[in-house]
């Protein structure tokens, strides 16, 4: 079983940056894919990125990708998303999850495993 807990979330205006954490618990941890979603209000939860159990493979929406960065520390149990040039569009509550499979996937039926969340607001 693994409990995944996100933070870093916040209030920030247009151009600014955030750096998301997740912290996982659980010794299989390093076997898993991670992944980060987004939603906002009224919307579906959407797919931003997500990165291969080793950290050498990873994917990203066409909406972040050369503003966001995916990265995991194994021997800390935590993945953390680098969010720059950030836009009003980019509001929601962003949703660490892990995925057994190992390797990064985009739909969110394919992750088990999913955090309470962190909420990002992007001012204008």
């Amino acid at each position: 079983q693994v409990q995944l807990v996100e933070s870093g979330g916040g209030l920030v205006q247009a151009g600014g940056s955030l750096r998301l954490s997740c912290a996982a618990s659980g010794r299989t941890f390093s076997t898993y894919a991670m992944g980060w979603f987004r939603q906002a209000p009224g919307k579906e939860r959407e797919f931003v990125t997500a990165i291969s159990w080793s950290g050498h493979s990873t994917t990203y929406a066409n909406s972040v990708n050369g503003r966001f960065t995916i990265s995991r520390d194994n021997a800390k149990n935590t993945v953390y998303l680098q969010m720059n040039s950030l836009k009003p569009e980019d509001t929601g509550r962003y949703y660490c999850a892990a995925d057994r499979f190992g390797d990064p996937r985009v739909g969110v039926d394919d992750y088990e495993h999913w955090g309470q969340g962190t909420q990002v607001t992007v001012s204008s």
